[in-house]
Formats: structure tokens, sequence, C-alpha cells
């Protein structure tokens, strides 16, 4: 294992590789439609509250055993409790991990057929956006040529290594991926109609509150933070000493969360403005999944003038979401495999992607294989692990390495109240919240 560390360059680099590793496809397409389902506003409080009280405290527990253990998410937790079985808490989140790029890099493939056909007008020239979706579904050869390609992008960027791969592409990508944000939502508020749109996004609707409203928001919370699935502790480990653990969770927090609110107000406006039945299509909202990407949101830019142009904006906007959570993904993989068996970064890299390609081509095939890896990662590992994360932080971790490195080292001033408030959530209010979804998630 390697004594010296690689570190991030910056911190700009640091927060971006953060953040990158947090946005994902299920900002853009997740977020709207529980928003539409929760009434709006009401949602995006509660969301906000969950990402404030249980989102940011995990993933500075992340970051904690991370930094501290200085090593892939296994070996951190191996080296913070030797001899004990707490290491399995950091396989979870790597078996997560790999298990999440087996149908995820299946999506991503969609993402770059869409783009293609964006860029030459064959997108807007079909006669059916549901019969064209259905019909590369129905076509496993095509998916697998675009799966395996995106897999070899994000193995790119894995081979290039810490700072010259994950570091500089995340400070190129990020900022695209929000200027192409930002130009959609300026287009989609200016067009004739979208106050409406906007009005169902940020104004609270009682009427259609569900009861289960509040578990659904700590559920997006925790999927669009990535908590548990490894990435936050392997990067946490890349971290600098002079780091700000607390300021980067909150800044990836904010990041992450104003990524999925512009996606809200790229949708909603436009869904508004350019149909005649905006219930028809915020029932599209609601369903959500990959039909409202790939089915719902072509026919909204159909509309438009220039609708090849801003179909592409938008899917290149997806595939950059994509590219930086899978990027993440695939390091935590193959971090574990180059240290714990002591394999060439390269010969790690080949065989993580290997092994996703093999997972791609059946998730590709089966759409039951596909749906089992998706409700299995979702509702069963993430809570899971974002469980024990919780209760190895809360009970098992000494308090003097949580302030060691929440105060790097005494050099930042944390208050004895925060850290007593901050073991306090992660001991007793952060378990109980994650339970609650674990059984949501089975039953409901």
């Amino acid at each position: 294992m390697n004594k010296i560390r690689i570190k991030f360059a910056s911190k700009l680099g640091l927060v971006a590789a953060a953040a990158g590793s947090a946005v994902g496809l299920g900002n853009i397409w997740r977020f709207p439609s529980q928003a539409a389902d929760g009434g709006g506003a009401l949602f995006i409080f509660l969301y906000i509250a969950c990402i404030l009280f249980f989102g940011i405290p995990l993933m500075m527990g992340e970051f904690i055993v991370g930094r501290s253990g200085r090593a892939n998410a296994s070996g951190s937790f191996q080296k913070l409790a030797p001899g004990t079985q707490w290491k399995w808490v950091g396989r979870l989140g790597i078996i997560t991990a790999f298990l999440i790029l087996g149908f995820y890099m299946v999506v991503c493939g969609w993402t770059m057929e869409y783009i293609m056909q964006s860029v030459s007008g064959q997108l807007m020239a079909t006669d059916s956006f549901s019969e064209a979706f259905g019909n590369l579904l129905q076509n496993p050869t095509r998916q697998v040529v675009w799966m395996l390609l995106f897999t070899i992008l994000t193995a790119f960027f894995i081979l290039a290594g810490v700072k010259k791969g994950i570091e500089q592409s995340a400070k190129i990508l990020m900022p695209v991926l929000f200027l192409i944000l930002l130009v959609l939502g300026i287009r989609s508020i200016t067009l004739p109609g979208s106050v409406e749109g906007l009005a169902f996004l940020f104004k609270p609707n009682i009427e259609s509150v569900k009861s289960t409203i509040f578990l659904d928001a700590i559920g997006q919370a925790f999927f669009s933070l990535s908590i548990g699935m490894g990435c936050m502790t392997t990067y946490g480990s890349y971290f600098r000493d002079d780091s700000n653990l607390r300021k980067t969770a909150v800044q990836v927090s904010l990041l992450d969360t104003l990524v999925a609110v512009l996606a809200g107000i790229v949708i909603f406006p436009a869904a508004f403005a350019l149909t005649q039945t905006p219930d028809t299509i915020v029932s599209s909202l609601v369903a959500g999944g990959p039909g409202l990407l790939f089915i719902t949101i072509p026919e909204l830019f159909h509309h438009m003038p220039f609708s090849s142009l801003w179909s592409a904006l938008f899917f290149v906007l997806l595939g950059i979401a994509a590219l930086t959570s899978t990027i993440s993904l695939m390091e935590v993989v193959t971090t574990f495999l180059h240290e714990e068996f002591d394999m060439l970064r390269r010969n790690a890299v080949t065989l993580v992607a290997m092994g996703v390609a093999v997972l791609g081509v059946v998730s590709s095939m089966s759409p039951q294989f596909f749906n089992m890896l998706d409700y299995t990662t979702a509702k069963i590992l993430l809570p899971l692990s974002g469980l024990f994360i919780s209760l190895f932080i809360g009970w098992y971790l000494d308090k003097k390495i949580t302030f060691a490195q929440l105060s790097n080292e005494g050099t930042l001033s944390v208050s004895v109240r925060f850290i007593k408030l901050y073991i306090f959530i992660l001991r007793y209010v952060a378990p109980v919240a994650i339970v609650g979804i674990f059984i949501y998630g089975i039953f409901f």
C-alpha cells in the first residue's frame, strides 16, 4: 500500500471533484419528479432540511474516515478499527458502487445515443419519441456499443490518475455543466407561459402532499449526495491536511442542491409553457425515471425553435453529469483493488472496466436484471451503508479523531458544543431516519 498518498492539488479541484461525484442523473430526473409529487416548494424545503441535518453530517463522516485513514474505502475503516469487522462497511460501499455502475453505464449509453441523434437532427425528426426510445430499448446491440464506449471514456480519466484525470476533468466539466444549466434555465423561463411552471415548483401545494414526503426527501438527499457508495470516503483520502471538511461538505451539498433546483427550473416552466395539457406533463414528471429524460423532455424541446440545438445541449448536460459520477464510482473500486491486492493501477482499471462491461451487457439485454440492480442498490445497500457509517462515527470512532479531523488538528475553531451536536445526530437522529428509509424502501 502506498506510503505517500496522492492528494488533490487545489481546493477548487477538491470541491469540483466531490461535487462531480454527488451531481449525477438523479439530480436531473429524480429531483424534479420528487418535487412534482411532493407539493413543489414543500418538498424542496424538506429536502434542504434533510441535506442540512442528515446529508452534510454523513458526508462529513465519510470525509473524516477517508482523510484519517488515508486509504481506500475498506482500508480506511480497517486502519481506524483494526482487528474488527468494520472494514466491511467500506466494502459494502465498494460493492454498491460496482453494482450501480452495472446499470448506470447503460443509462449513460442512452445519453450518448441521444447526443448523436440530437446533433444529427434525427431525434427531432421522429414521429414518436416514445416509439424511438422503445426501439432503443429493444436493440441490445446499440445499447451495448454505447455502454462500452462510455465505460472506456470513464476508464480513460481513471487511468490518468487523481490529479491529471479526476481533478482536472472535474475542474472543466463542472463549470461547463453549470453553464449549460444556466443557458437552458434562462431559455425555459423566458418562454411565454413559463410563470405557471415556476409557480408550480416554488409554491407549496398542500393538496398533492403524500404521507411519505418526509421519507422521500431523506431518500433523495442520500441518493443525491452519493452517501454510502464509498465515493466520499475515497475522495476524502485524497484531501489535503489543510482542507476544511465542514466547509467542503457544505459547499458540495450547496452545489449539488443548486443543480437539482436548476434542473427543476429548466423542466417545469418548459412543461407548462410548451404544452396545451400541462397536467399530462406533470404526470410524466411524477413518474420520473428514464421516460422523463428520453421521452418527455425531447417532446418539450420539439416545440421550441432550434429544437435540435436545445436537445443537444440538454443531453450533453446529462452526459457530463453522468461522467462525473461514473468517474467517482469507478475510482472507488479501482483504488480498492490497487491498494488491497497490490495491483498496478492500469490493471485494476482494466479489471473493473471489464467487470462493469459484463454487468452492463446483461443489464442491456435484461430489463429485469437492470431493475434488480437499481432496486437493490437504491432501496437496500445505500441505506444500509449510510446506517453503518453513522453508527461507526457516532458510537465507535474515538471523539478525539473526529475533533482532530474537523478542526484540522486544532488549527480551525470548532466548539465542543458543535462536536456534541454532531455526534448526537450521527448516534441517534440519523440512524432512526435511515431505518425509516430502509423500511419504506422495502415495503412501499
